[in-house]
């Protein structure tokens, strides 16, 4: 038996009053995923327990069978471990965003979805102009980064906000605050020297495209527990493809391979069939394979109705399709959000999501489709999300 995982990044979310009352899973034209729906086993499953802050970083290490209430310490060390950036005793990572702020509003958290290229050049600014022997920026994917910093573990303490929490709002209430505040805080107000006159920013004005004008630190985290293995936990060996640091992260505490897939990003841009096909190669000599497509979260936190219905059908189609031709009887397929983003509050909520497992072993439970509203009727509600794994594996 193989198994593969489908992570729909951001997928789930509420009704749409302006949408007939639709979510954006409902409105989406997805065959594929509504003919797993219809044979396997749909339902409801809390990915983020009670209490805990509603992040892939959270819900996804729930999905691949670890419980966050155990093994969580924060996402950024997650994604430094991604990037291949050691922590050690007295070392903090902070995420760092490159944002647009506009008239002491937060105007865009991902400074127009800034590509590699231009982000580096602002990261070797930044390390340049403010880096110090305490101080590190390191480049991770886009508009997202890491500070790392020694001697300070009290920014630990302090409160910060996450960027894509306060889109359109003035940026004064929602600085860090609190113990340890004041060190985060003077790093991004000098920020704005190095970002707003580097001459990537000025040719990204003269484009009309949103310049990078500041640093935005938060989700801070030290050293994280190691994870069991994930071959010693479930008995298989497995592989991960992702677009992004933080999946990547999870997976390397995990034991488990990274796959190297040329076109696969966290943007709009993803080659989702060659993601697909490189993770079906993978599966020839891995048990599991994870694919985590994040595109839909990306378009639900710009508040983009349409731009996440087209990334949710071109999961189905281009990706999920793909791996129902090429199933046979010897595949079994998880498939879902790892949290809700809905459109209206374009952040992550810890609502329930659905879930469908389907393939030999799974029994159909009377769904029609892929949807919150289908999984729901089902009665199956999965309470520990980071249970989901067993489920698959044992039928």
């Amino acid at each position: 038996m193989k198994y593969c995982v489908v992570i729909i990044d951001g997928a789930s979310g509420w009704p749409l009053p302006e949408r007939g009352g639709e979510t954006c899973l409902e409105l989406a034209h997805t065959p594929n995923l509504d003919r797993m729906a219809r044979e396997g086993t749909l339902g409801l499953v809390q990915t983020v327990p009670p209490g805990m802050e509603p992040s892939s970083a959270c819900a996804c290490m729930s999905i691949i069978g670890y419980d966050p209430k155990v093994y969580y310490r924060g996402r950024s060390a997650i994604e430094a471990i991604g990037m291949g950036i050691p922590i050690t005793e007295g070392e903090v990572v902070f995420r760092c965003n490159l944002v647009a702020i506009d008239d002491g509003k937060m105007r865009d958290y991902s400074a127009g979805h800034i590509g590699d290229s231009e982000a580096q050049a602002l990261i070797d600014a930044l390390e340049e102009s403010l880096g110090n022997e305490t101080t590190h920026f390191h480049q991770g994917v886009g508009y997202r980064h890491i500070c790392k910093i020694e001697g300070h573990a009290d920014t630990l303490q302090a409160t910060c906000t996450p960027p894509h929490d306060i889109h359109g709002r003035p940026i004064d209430e929602f600085l860090p605050h609190g113990p340890g505040s004041d060190f985060l805080r003077d790093l991004m107000a000098r920020s704005v020297d190095v970002l707003c006159g580097h001459p990537v920013n000025k040719a990204r004005q003269s484009r009309g495209e949103i310049p990078a004008t500041m640093i935005w630190l938060f989700w801070g985290s030290g050293r994280i527990p190691e994870l069991l293995p994930f071959r010693r936990t479930y008995g298989l060996d497995a592989a991960m493809t992702s677009g992004v640091d933080l999946l990547r992260g999870l997976a390397k505490m995990a034991g488990v391979g990274n796959l190297d897939i040329p076109g696969v990003t966290a943007g709009l841009d993803n080659d989702y069939a060659a993601q697909v096909a490189g993770a079906l190669k993978a599966l020839q000599k891995h048990d599991l394979v994870f694919i985590h497509i994040e595109p839909p979260d990306e378009a639900a936190h710009a508040g983009l109705i349409d731009d996440k219905i087209e990334a949710i059908e071109r999961v189905d189609r281009e990706a999920v399709g793909q791996l129902l031709s090429s199933g046979g009887d010897s595949l079994r397929i998880l498939a879902m959000p790892d949290h809700a983003t809905p459109i209206e509050v374009q952040t992550h909520t810890p609502d329930p999501v659905p879930f469908v497992l389907w393939g030999p072993g799974f029994q159909a439970t009377g769904a029609k489709a892929f949807s919150e509203a289908q999984a729901k009727s089902t009665g199956t509600l999965i309470k520990d999300g980071y249970t989901i794994m067993r489920k698959l594996i044992q039928g």
